[in-house]
């Protein structure tokens, strides 16, 4: 929606015919001549941010909202997060840079929005975190390489047939059990949160690998895989051949008798 009127007086004292728009927050502001701000002379103006200085060169006929978009290359801020302050007062993004009275070398003051000052600071207490929990993996992955390549060397002693110290697995268990313990008590967020779980079931298969050699330690003749299974139970076959029970006896099938029969 938009209002014009016939004529307006500027400060040089000239009439000229002005146009009125709405914007969407409902305030009603000139309307920007873009053949006018772009054709219009340059101005360099000096924005200080905290200590530092900053001289932009910007059409005079610009919107401070134009101002904070040519702000972010310099200073890395989004526009949303940039407050402009011109003679004390905080400036809206839709107002004129010459309407404000802004001219050649005009000083004005750049400050960062307070929330958008917290937030950048939890992101970056969260970056640190998420760092730190990376280092404390790291850190523990290493130690469990080293515990790694002693349970394989362990296993490798054992395949060939010679036993070891039942201390040496107690060690190596109670070792894991600490590194684990380790891993418990990072706090890890996104990604290093799934290379913590990682670790975590790693250090768990290894403990079992462990139990096993354990067992297999205590009975070298055991062993886990290939295993003959011997039964001492006997099959009973026809005639009683293989079995550990005598024979039966069987009926015969021709009948004796005493009778006998008087011939003529």
């Amino acid at each position: 929606m938009r209002k014009r009127s016939k004529c307006g007086v500027e400060k040089d004292g000239y009439k000229r015919q002005i146009d009125w728009e709405l914007r969407p927050g409902g305030m009603l502001v000139q309307k920007r001549d873009t053949a006018d701000a772009s054709s219009g002379p340059m101005i360099k103006i000096k924005v200080s941010h905290d200590s530092y200085y900053h001289d932009v060169t910007v059409h005079s006929r610009s919107t401070f909202g134009d101002l904070k978009r040519v702000l972010a290359n310099e200073t890395g801020l989004e526009p949303k997060a940039q407050r402009l302050l011109y003679r004390g007062k905080e400036k809206d993004d839709v107002e004129c840079l010459h309407i404000a009275g802004v001219k050649d070398m005009s000083k004005i003051m750049l400050l960062e929005d307070p929330a958008s000052k917290e937030k950048k600071l939890e992101e970056m207490n969260k970056n640190q975190g998420i760092l730190k929990a990376y280092e404390e993996v790291a850190k523990v992955r290493a130690q469990v390489d080293k515990l790694s390549q002693k349970i394989v060397d362990m296993e490798t002693t054992l395949c060939i047939g010679t036993k070891v110290a039942d201390k040496e697995i107690v060690v190596l268990t109670e070792l894991l059990m600490a590194e684990l313990l380790k891993l418990d008590s990072i706090e890890a967020d996104g990604e290093a949160k799934v290379q913590r779980r990682v670790e975590v079931r790693r250090v768990q298969s290894l403990a079992d690998t462990l139990d096993n050699l354990k067992a297999r330690n205590s009975n070298p003749f055991r062993k886990s895989s290939n295993a003959v299974s011997v039964t001492t139970k006997w099959q009973s076959f026809e005639l009683g051949v293989g079995s550990l029970h005598a024979p039966t006896s069987m009926k015969s099938s021709t009948k004796i008798t005493q009778d006998w029969e008087s011939f003529d």
